[in-house]
């Protein structure tokens, strides 16, 4: 998998290419982050990349021209069928949430080229002559589109296969299932009087399944009922849910 990140500030990706396992999969050769200055395609020795509203407002917007050409520069190397193979997406608050099942979209391309915004915003023409996805992390506002890219990457990159050592620790992540995760503990069994519970240490692994199905039903119906609407529930999941008031929950609603 390929990331072409074009920024104003080419330096926020240093150290994101350098820790954890993204660094790992860099050296492996499984992904490559590479980072263009859009500033490399202004027009002016003081390479300006923004000016001011047309019609008057506050802040500043993106000029069309060096984004679009900077993102042009990179998809000249790929081939015209691969292009299709390589989205543009656009960070934007107005733009579609990033969650999992678009994340594993996104898996699927060959390349993805990751266009950062700033200041006010970018000019509409950028979008639209690059037909980009537009791209939202939430409901809030950033100063720019850097930490949403590298959320992007991280997110995407895990499911880039030899990425995550264990291919059980993806498939079985909170949101992927469905559900959210189940609790987890480690050693020491006794840490200051709060205790691992007994049966993730019986050894009997049909009742840890069920004890870990069961902690992340509950876990989900106190944190996040909206998504047990799509999860794929057993006959014993309804079973349990409707235990907890689920059903009654749902007649409420």
């Amino acid at each position: 998998m390929r990331f072409h990140v074009m920024t104003l500030f080419p330096e926020a990706f240093d150290r994101s290419r350098e820790f954890s396992m993204i660094a790992q999969a860099c050296r492996k050769g499984l992904i490559s982050i590479e980072v263009t200055d859009i500033r490399a395609f202004t027009d002016d020795r003081h390479n300006t990349a923004d000016d001011y509203q047309f019609g008057g407002g506050h802040g500043m917007v993106m000029k069309p021209g060096p984004v679009i050409e900077a993102v042009e520069s990179v998809l000249a190397g790929y081939l015209l069928e691969q292009r299709a193979r390589a989205p543009v997406v656009l960070f934007t608050p107005q733009g579609e949430m990033l969650d999992q099942r678009l994340v594993e979209e996104f898996s699927g391309a060959e390349a993805l080229v990751l266009v950062c915004g700033h200041y006010a915003g970018m000019d509409e023409r950028v979008p639209e002559s690059l037909s980009a996805r537009q791209v939202s992390i939430g409901d809030y506002v950033l100063t720019g589109g850097e930490l949403p890219a590298m959320v992007l990457i991280d997110a995407v990159s895990r499911l880039v296969p030899g990425v995550v050592g264990s291919p059980e620790s993806v498939t079985e992540d909170s949101i992927t299932t469905g559900l959210l995760q189940h609790p987890l503990y480690t050693r020491p069994a006794d840490y200051r009087g709060m205790e691992a519970p007994d049966v993730l240490r019986s050894g009997n692994h049909a009742e840890i399944n069920r004890w870990r199905r069961r902690e992340s039903l509950k876990r989900t119906l106190d944190r996040r009922p909206d998504l047990l609407r799509s999860a794929d529930l057993s006959d014993d999941d309804r079973k349990y849910l409707a235990e907890l008031g689920y059903s009654r929950l749902m007649s409420r609603g």
